[in-house]
């Protein structure tokens, strides 16, 4: 396998402790010239389907090569650890539905292997550190070049955990969609695509806030709540010089109606 000179990291890990340290000094012991970009370390705690959208989002965009993701609080269970092989690069993580957006944003998954060799990983496996002993010493060796294939058996892609899907209504008047995310600016990112608003009536409103519909935040008069497509091409609303989430009151997971004023 061709060798990949970056690494990516994605986690819950916060930044007050030395967790993501340890995972960058395990892949410096076995892969030293390869590079890390560190995606973000402040997806909410356990909320998975908060980093798979941002694991998903962030990719494209990333060198191809060797995508690890842990938001795992199934660690230490029976949750199997997997890598994936994609057109775009390898994805390392647990097989929690974590890893399959980004698996499509990068072309989808042609290999599937489960993490169990143990010459792949620590010598002691913690039952509750398995990004340091399991996650980032499988990447490191994928990185300089190692075959999935030698990191255990493999897993009928078919098989993958993956995480429900958000929800997504049209209504007579409108749409129904899931809070996705929310972004350090306050701004609401919907489970739902670019069509839904070209196909919105004007004026829209927003969970029954009036908005504006625009391309940008400076669409919309200061204080006031905009309708946009992010750069990630999912309906979003934002307020210009103001955070969306505080006015909405919302949360990811939350359903949010975007109809006809009046």
């Amino acid at each position: 396998m061709t060798p990949a000179a970056w690494i990516s990291l994605t986690t819950d890990y916060g930044l007050a402790d030395g967790f993501v340290a340890a995972c960058h000094g395990v892949i410096a012991r076995i892969a030293p010239a390869v590079r890390v970009i560190d995606v973000s370390h402040l997806v909410p705690a356990a909320d998975v389907r908060r980093g798979a959208a941002v694991l998903a989002q962030t990719v494209p965009h990333l060198p191809n090569g060797v995508h690890v993701a842990v938001v795992d609080p199934g660690v230490g269970t029976t949750r199997r650890g997997i890598a994936l092989v994609t057109p775009g690069g390898l994805l390392v993580g647990p097989d929690n539905g974590l890893l399959l957006p980004a698996a499509a944003a990068l072309g989808g998954v042609t290999a599937a292997v489960e993490l169990t060799n143990p010459e792949w990983r620590a010598p002691e496996v913690s039952r509750t550190f398995h990004g340091r002993d399991v996650f980032a010493p499988a990447a490191a060796r994928l990185a300089v070049g190692a075959p999935p294939a030698e990191a255990g058996p493999p897993v009928d892609p078919a098989a993958l955990v993956e995480l429900p899907p958000p929800v997504l209504r049209r209504e007579t008047d409108g749409f129904t969609a899931e809070v996705l995310t929310v972004d350090h600016f306050g701004n609401v990112q919907l489970a739902a695509g670019a069509d839904l608003l070209d196909d919105l009536p004007d004026p829209p409103t927003v969970a029954g806030h009036p908005a504006v519909r625009g391309r940008t935040f400076g669409d919309a008069p200061a204080g006031a709540l905009v309708l946009f497509v992010d750069s990630a091409g999912r309906v979003a609303a934002a307020v210009n010089c103001g955070r969306a989430v505080d006015l909405l009151g919302v949360a990811p997971g939350d359903l949010v109606t975007i109809r006809r004023a009046g």
